[in-house]
């Protein structure tokens, strides 16, 4: 996907070399940060871009260990509450005071710390497909393939291994676009390789977390945070992640919510179907006021 863009790179605290990818006018009112999910990166948001109006500024971010920032040596800190100081240090170096999220998944979660850890930089957020209660289901499958899956022989292959494991997802996707989806999961390296586009020690102790009654109540208290911004809440149909239930919890609890519910799409929607389209730009173009 050809999008005009720029390239971002700082430093964490703690030294890593880590990437972002600016697209839009500088100008722009209104600066969108777009968080992407565990095994994923930056290019998970070309498509939704690409699908809305251009006056808006989105930086996309490789969080530590994906995409073009560097792997990290030790494991420990492939943790959101680091993900989301690594967030504010990018803030600092951009000398952005405040900003819309967009986090998808554990792109959710990074965007829930970062309300309660400087809620005075958010204007408002998006969380797509992820809330407070995480459900079995979801991250049981997620924990079957987060580092697991099996090297592949090119791009085709690669093409098939992702539509292996997402097809259920997103059971109406063309099959020209399951290329473009191995494009955003894989990459080449010099040698021809075609390999996953993420370091696989993100996914250590995944398979350990167990969803019960202490870790939801923490997350609704986290949660709780977001009352200070508007809210939209977008979840995908068949979603095995986010239930209806509790999507609808979400906005019940919030003063300022609106649920889009994306039909017969999975965890997580990719944010260029025609709901989430029509949603974005109405949500988005309430905050530039609050920028």
């Amino acid at each position: 996907m050809n999008l005009e863009a720029e390239d971002i790179h700082w430093t964490s605290e703690d030294g890593l070399s880590l990437y972002a990818r600016a697209y839009g006018p500088g100008t722009a009112k209104l600066t969108v940060l777009c968080l992407h999910g565990l095994t994923r990166n930056h290019q998970d948001f070309e498509p939704m871009i690409a699908a809305l109006p251009r006056s808006f500024r989105f930086i996309a971010v490789d969080v530590r260990g994906r995409g073009r920032s560097a792997h990290d040596p030790n494991p420990d800190n492939y943790d959101p509450r680091v993900y989301a100081k690594d967030m504010r240090r990018l803030l600092d170096q951009l000398g952005l005071t405040r900003v819309a999220l967009v986090g998808t998944s554990m792109g959710g979660l990074i965007s829930l710390l970062m309300m309660r850890q400087m809620p005075e930089r958010i204007a408002g957020v998006v969380l797509n497909d992820v809330g407070p209660v995480v459900e079995k289901t979801g991250i049981t499958r997620i924990a079957g393939y987060a580092g697991k899956v099996r090297p592949v022989t090119g791009w085709e292959s690669a093409a098939e291994a992702v539509k292996t494991i997402q097809g259920a997802a997103f059971p109406d996707m063309p099959e020209a676009r399951w290329m473009d989806f191995a494009r955003r999961t894989y990459r080449e390296l010099p040698d021809g390789q075609v390999v996953l586009d993420y370091d696989p020690n993100i996914a250590r102790g995944l398979g350990k977390v167990k969803p019960g009654v202490l870790a939801h109540f923490a997350l609704w208290r986290l949660f709780a945070s977001l009352k200070k911004a508007p809210l939209l809440v977008v979840r995908g149909g068949i979603s095995d992640l986010l239930s209806d239930k509790t999507a609808r919890e979400m906005v019940r609890r919030h003063p300022d919510a609106k649920l889009v519910t994306v039909p017969r799409v999975g965890h997580a929607p990719i944010l260029d179907e025609p709901e989430a389209v029509a949603a974005l730009p109405e949500f988005l173009t309430r905050l530039e006021t609050k920028a």
